[in-house]
């Protein structure tokens, strides 16, 4: 909740009132010095207000409130606020933007223990990072919940997993956690297996020595019935949850050369997205773009796809490309059709059999594809859209936030089937994990241009880092070239 007739810069710098009140006794007070010195005051008044001024600037000084006026604009702008936003209005902003202050006024209130509900949603990449620094500094305790693994992995010294009713706690950071998971449930699987061998074992030496109907083997085989009763064996170890699994086929084969841009630009009256930007994409390329929010990463993506004009520049597909559009905003699903229907009627030859096993794979079970498409969670919407993008068989996936609303085993999933994928990927993201496993180069959309990285996203932001220090050293560095291509 945001005060009626506050600022972005207000609404967080109150999460400390006593220096806000100390603030505004000092700003009255400098507007009854600058009254009385105009109306001729005497020397005495005066300069009994002048003292009292001096103090409340002496107290506001002790108190750290000028610090705290660096350390509000520090966090906001850490999150993403330019300072031409400080003073907007927090009821006009959006959805996103309304989230980063809240998070900033809670962070700036600094508690004794921090509960964040995916603090990383609404968040770009720069953002994130500047939050994983904070957090680490934080003097306090942190709960939270996260999808984000590398978030996970930069931040965290414990992992509580909640799986079916149970709770259960791990030692270090995301892949710790995964690793130790494994090894555990292999463990608890081989001496549940192994006790049961043991079991099978005595029941059937008991029956042999039944069989035989003598009296000395029936004393052996009641000894051994004993022996057995007291048999604690390994509990049944819980069964892994269903998880989603599909393939992504890529049809046709397409040339060599997938995609070709030249020089394109595209601009919203005065605000320039990108200008002169160059590409070009060869088969079997997985490309990762990363950028701030608002820098066109998806403008971009819809220009390729042909859902958004450019004012400038051409995009020119390679022979026998067939292009699969992915919108984080699933604006291709039909809101009154249900799960079975959206997929029958973009693909009327495939039987019901094959539908209803296809969207198995997507964890859309019995009465659930009889669900209407506006009951669905974002995550099923995402994985009914995926499931429409593995039908079409395009050998080149635009792929805009695929990892937006999935779960973590859906988003291993995802990674599994795009690094089996024989096409081309051209993918705009923040989950670094997810451009850590599958991108083969990092286009980075910034200050209005494209810049290439080689690999990965840690191996891409080595890179960066390097040509950065050359930079900052005046090492002589080669310019970025106006066509930049991107090639295995």
């Amino acid at each position: 909740a945001f005060e009626e007739g506050s600022t972005v810069y207000s609404a967080v710098f109150e999460t400390n009132r006593a220096l806000l009140a100390l603030e505004k006794d000092m700003r009255r007070c400098e507007k009854e010095i600058g009254a009385e010195a105009s109306e001729g005051a005497d020397d005495g008044a005066l300069s009994a207000k002048m003292e009292q001024y001096a103090r409340m600037q002496e107290a506001f000084e002790r108190a750290g409130g000028y610090a705290y006026r660096s350390e509000v604009t520090g966090v906001l702008k850490g999150l993403g606020f330019d300072e031409t936003q400080f003073d907007n209005d927090p009821l006009t902003l959006s959805g996103g933007l309304k989230t980063r202050l809240s998070l900033a006024r809670i962070l700036l209130e600094k508690p004794d223990l921090l509960l964040l509900d995916e603090p990383t949603n609404h968040l770009d990449i720069r953002s994130i990072e500047w939050l994983e620094g904070y957090l680490r500094a934080y003097r306090g305790a942190i709960l939270l919940i996260s999808h984000d693994r590398y978030f996970l992995n930069r931040i965290v010294s414990r992992v509580i997993e909640i799986e079916q009713g149970h709770i259960l706690e791990y030692e270090g950071n995301y892949d710790v956690f995964a690793a130790k998971k494994a090894d555990l449930r292999k463990a608890q699987k081989n001496a549940y297996l192994a006790d049961q061998r043991r079991i099978r074992h005595e029941e059937e030496v008991i029956a042999t020595l039944r069989r035989f109907g003598r009296e000395k083997q029936i004393k052996r085989a009641e000894s051994r019935v004993k022996a057995l009763a007291k048999i604690k064996p390994a509990e049944r170890p819980q069964e892994d949850p269903v998880q989603m699994s599909f393939r992504l086929r890529s049809g046709k084969q397409s040339g060599q050369d997938v995609l070709s841009i030249e020089g394109l630009a595209k601009s919203y009256g005065d605000n320039v997205l990108f200008e002169d930007a160059s590409l070009l994409v060869k088969k079997h390329d997985r490309i990762v773009m990363i950028g701030e929010n608002g820098t066109g990463k998806s403008t971009f993506l819809k220009i390729i796809a042909d859902a958004v004009p450019a004012n400038a520049g051409t995009v020119r597909l390679g022979a026998n490309v067939a292009v699969g559009y992915y919108d984080q905003e699933n604006q291709k699903l039909t809101m009154d059709h249900t799960v079975f229907e959206e997929i029958s009627d973009a693909y009327p030859d495939l039987s019901n059999t094959r539908i209803r096993t296809m969207l198995s794979g997507f964890l859309f079970f019995g009465d659930d594809v009889f669900k209407k498409v506006e009951d669905l969670s974002g995550g099923e919407r995402a994985k009914l859209a995926l499931a429409k993008l593995m039908l079409g068989e395009a050998n080149f996936l635009l792929l805009d936030e695929p990892t937006n609303h999935l779960d973590m085993h859906s988003r291993a999933a995802l990674e599994d089937a795009l690094r089996a994928y024989e096409g081309t990927v051209l993918c705009v993201s923040h989950d670094r994990y997810f451009a850590n496993r599958i991108a083969t180069r990092i286009l980075e959309l910034e200050g209005r241009r494209i810049n290439a990285y080689r690999g990965n996203y840690e191996e891409a932001m080595a890179e960066k880092a390097v040509l950065a220090e050359h930079i900052r050293t005046e090492h002589p560095v080669a310019e970025t070239p106006a066509k930049i291509s991107v090639s295995k």
